[in-house]
């Protein structure tokens, strides 16, 4: 499943509860290389297993990060897979900007926390157990749309410079962590357009064959990152493991 890492590795999933976090316990569920799976999520976790254990915290508080970091307990880990994120809030009154009118600070702030600050500070609290000997991996959800280079059509001001500054904080993460550990791999990866509840409001122009299951998105980015070596860390990739310009 993942070449980089050892048999009956330690997995961690934040945003367990949404599609892709789901999906992807569910992979390494099924996997036998995988051993202890830690799912997070702000929500009671669906369904039990034997090698699944279950936190339910809000890792975007400092409360949740460290419930998340007493559980540990400084164990290594070898996988992070963090799908946390956030585009729209009903509760909130939070849409994607369409023009510069509709730019608001306080909500610009609220989307950079979950996508950039958030991933950042996993990775802190996380640290002790990342670092060391151990093969590791951590995987982010970024977004096509975070890429500077490939922003051709505008719009979408906070979600865009939220996955732009989580993806710089994740490059730069990557430089520090190599020199304390140099089998570590640190990715971006941005999985399409997946049929979740993050994008429900924003597929009705998507066609069927890009519109992707949380189940498929779950198979391919675990094949990207099975493709992965440190050599790769700090780099940005896409769901059919094609480089994505910064």
């Amino acid at each position: 499943m993942l070449s980089h890492l050892p048999n009956d590795f330690t997995a961690i999933v934040t945003g367990a509860g949404g599609g892709i976090g789901k999906a992807i316990v569910k992979a390494l569920l099924a996997s036998d290389q995988a051993g202890e799976v830690i799912a997070v999520s702000r929500s009671l976790f669906p369904y039990d297993a034997p090698r699944l254990t279950a936190l339910t915290a809000d890792v975007t508080t400092e409360r949740g990060i460290e419930e998340l970091a007493q559980l540990v307990n400084k164990r290594p880990v070898h996988l992070l897979f963090n799908s946390i994120g956030t585009l729209h809030d009903d509760d909130l009154q939070l849409q994607p900007e369409k023009r510069l009118e509709q730019f608001n600070a306080a909500s610009f702030a609220h989307v950079m926390h979950i996508n950039a600050a958030t991933p950042a500070r996993l990775i802190t609290a996380l640290k002790p157990s990342l670092q060391g000997i151990h093969p590791a991996i951590i995987a982010s959800l970024s977004a096509r749309v975070g890429s500077i280079t490939d922003n051709g059509f505008g719009g979408w001001y906070s979600y865009r410079a939220s996955k732009a500054a989580h993806n710089m904080l994740m490059k730069t993460a990557s430089i520090e962590l190599a020199r304390l550990n140099k089998q570590l791999i640190v990715l971006c990866l941005h999985p399409g357009t997946t049929d979740t509840a993050l994008s429900k409001p924003f597929q009705a122009r998507v066609p069927n064959e890009k519109l992707f299951t949380p189940d498929f998105v779950a198979e391919q980015l675990l094949q990207v990152m099975s493709k992965r070596t440190p050599d790769d860390s700090g780099s940005f990739w896409d769901w059919a493991g094609e480089p994505i310009e910064w």
